[in-house]
C-alpha cells in the first residue's frame, strides 16, 4: 500500500524588501503557504528550479515633514516562478484499526446504594 505521493508543481510567488536578499527571502517564504492551500498533509517541499519573472528596484526620496532631512530610499520587488517537488501523505489510503473505548471526557459517577 502506497501512502506517499510525489509530484512537481509550479508556484508563482512575490516578495518585496529593503534589500535584494529580503525580497528573495520574502518570496521563497511564501512557497509553503501556497502549497498548503492545495494539499492536506505535506512531508517535504523541495525547490528544483527558480525562474525570475520580474525583478524591480524602486528608488525614491523620503523627507521628514515634506521638507526636512531628505534621504534616498530603495525597495526591491521580485516575482518568481518556482518548480518544486512536493511529497504528500495520502491520508485516505491509511487503514486505521478501530477500537471501542470509553469516553475520555466523561465523569464517572459511582452508584449510590442505600443501606438500611
Amino acid at each position: 500500500m502506497n501512502i506517499q505521493n510525489c509530484q512537481q508543481i509550479k508556484v508563482l510567488v512575490e516578495g518585496q524588501g529593503d534589500t535584494k536578499q529580503h525580497a528573495f527571502a520574502s518570496a521563497l517564504g511564501q512557497i509553503q503557504k501556497k502549497i498548503m492551500q492545495e494539499s492536506e498533509v505535506i512531508l517535504r517541499i523541495e525547490p528544483i528550479d527558480v525562474d525570475i519573472v520580474k525583478a524591480a528596484q524602486k528608488n525614491y526620496t523620503e523627507r521628514f515633514f515634506f521638507f526636512f532631512f531628505p534621504r534616498k530610499r530603495t525597495s526591491y520587488q521580485v516575482t518568481l516562478e518556482v518548480l518544486v517537488n512536493v511529497t504528500t501523505l495520502l491520508v485516505e489510503n491509511v487503514v486505521f484499526a478501530q477500537e471501542q473505548t470509553a469516553d475520555p471526557d466523561s465523569i464517572h459517577i459511582p452508584v449510590i446504594s442505600k443501606k438500611i
